[in-house]
């Protein structure tokens, strides 16, 4: 079938969208599940190697046309998307909950993020600009012109798979790229229902492509494409080193958003109830799937008791259950990721980690089927426990004392990760020197995570290379040439 649209209780048959149409291709499939009960709801072609050539043919054969197009006319069919998906942001919400499992109301809220993305990314449009420099030489002039890359690559992460597809596709298409997206295999439905939408709302054929399957095979020969020109994507770091070495041989412009290890310090002349709020969003938003979760706690010795009780008496009030009756907490993406989570615990255990709330995987009663985890709290002395270095992705909360404001920062950049990072403090001394002091990307200084798209979303060391949002974001969308322009 070639409409994502329809009853999401019956298994479906979808189709990639390649140069403006559904093709149905003979191929393998991949199941696509519900999380929260293991049910079938959909199948989608596993993707091979012809089938990444055919949608860069599409794309590379589309570039000349969409990319001369005026940037505000490109804009324009980007505004056109956004508004279809608003108002088909009932279905997309339950798709999102349906393949992905996070709560109605995050999903909705995904749905406005993909919306935002899309409206922000069609205002750059008269906003791309040029240079022109004074020459050393007599009756010349230096232009410095943006040009798109030419066909750009999407990957996109299992966490966000409607809002991470719209904030790749809005800015590079805007910026007169074509794209190809590939959603991550487990929640493929998102990308193919924009894909829907955007057919719906006249994108000319090759413009957006989208592909379904897995990504060492349908990425990797996208990314290794000779006639792919950008790759932008988001995941885990892992994976982004396989891109990295994939895309070296050909000097591909790759921009990667990866794992991240946030810690939230937490000091002594905090808002304790404030600090604990956030502490709790920022943990157990998406069942902690977020690459700028709360992932290690420090907190000043002598606020740590108190801090603690609070924390741990919020998360026992976390509600669990069925993510369309908009509990708390929805389930795991998947078996393999409660596996994960629940190895990395009882490592920090063995290792000497104090349960402050034992939780963990949810096999009986309403949850013997689905992926479900109960919240775990706890405490280590020491920065090298597997719970302090690895990223959980999971709904784990780790916590660990510190004596002062220096030992708080010398343990928070103890880690290979540089995405995120939480400070609440009073004093502005401490809040002025965070920025120089933190080694991450991004800081969230007394208040919860959620980036604004007006932002620049970026991480250090093994949280990538590269960027996304606001004008530092879309202008990674755009390659430069200096022109010497003489007329003597």
């Amino acid at each position: 079938m070639r409409s994502v649209v329809g009853d999401l209780g019956q298994v479906v048959r979808h189709s990639m969208f390649i140069d403006g149409r559904f093709v149905d291709f003979d191929a393998d499939t991949v199941v696509v599940e519900n999380p929260a009960n293991e049910e079938i709801v959909a199948l989608v072609p596993d993707g091979a190697a012809a089938h990444a050539d055919a949608a860069v043919e599409a794309a590379h054969r589309a570039f000349g046309s969409w990319s001369s197009r005026p940037a505000i006319e490109r804009a324009r069919l980007v505004l056109r998307l956004a508004e279809a998906v608003r108002v088909d942001a009932g279905r997309l919400a339950a798709l999102i909950t349906t393949e992905q499992g996070k709560p109605i109301s995050q999903a909705r809220g995904e749905v406005d993020a993909a919306v935002t993305f899309l409206c922000h990314a069609a205002e750059e449009a008269r906003r791309i600009s040029g240079d022109i420099v004074a020459s050393d030489n007599e009756s010349e002039e230096i232009q410095i012109r943006r040009h798109p890359y030419g066909v750009v690559v999407a990957l996109t992460a299992w966490n966000y798979p409607l809002a991470l597809a719209a904030r790749k596709i809005g800015p590079a298409l805007v910026a007169g790229n074509t794209v190809l997206l590939l959603g991550h295999e487990i929640t493929p439905l998102s990308g193919l229902a924009i894909a829907e939408l955007a057919d719906k709302v006249g994108f000319p054929p090759g413009v957006l492509n989208v592909l379904t399957g897995k990504g060492p095979v349908v990425g990797q020969r996208l990314v290794e494409h000779p006639d792919t020109s950008l790759i932008t994507m988001t995941g885990s770091t892992r994976a982004g080193k396989e891109i990295f070495r994939a895309a070296a041989n050909r000097i591909k412009v790759v921009r990667l958003e990866l794992g991240g290890k946030a810690p939230f310090i937490v000091m002594e002349d905090a808002d304790i109830d404030a600090a604990v709020s956030a502490a709790i969003a920022a943990r157990f938003a998406n069942c902690g799937q977020i690459c700028t979760c709360n992932e290690r706690m420090y907190l000043h010795r002598s606020i740590a008791d108190q801090f603690l009780e609070k924390f741990v008496s919020a998360v026992r009030a976390l509600s669990i259950g069925d993510p369309m009756d908009d509990c708390d907490l929805g389930p795991k993406v998947s078996k393999a990721e409660v596996t994960k989570v629940t190895e990395i615990i009882q490592r920090s255990i063995a290792e000497g980690a104090t349960v402050h709330l034992a939780g963990g995987p949810l096999t009986d009663g309403a949850h013997h089927k689905g992926h479900w985890m109960s919240p775990t709290v706890l405490e280590v002395s020491d920065n090298g426990n597997a719970a302090m270095q690895e990223e959980v992705f999971g709904p784990v909360a780790t916590a660990m004392r510190v004596d002062d404001f220096d030992q708080a920062i010398d343990v928070a950049n103890d880690t290979s990760f540089g995405l995120s990072a939480y400070l609440f403090t009073a004093s502005h001394r401490r809040l002025m020197e965070a920025p120089s002091r933190l080694k991450f990307g991004e800081l969230y200084l007394n208040r919860s995570n959620g980036e604004a798209v007006q932002g620049f979303h970026t991480g250090w060391g093994m949280s990538g290379v590269g960027g996304e949002d606001g004008a530092y974001g879309f202008d990674g969308y755009l390659r430069k040439q200096t022109t010497y322009m003489n007329w003597a």
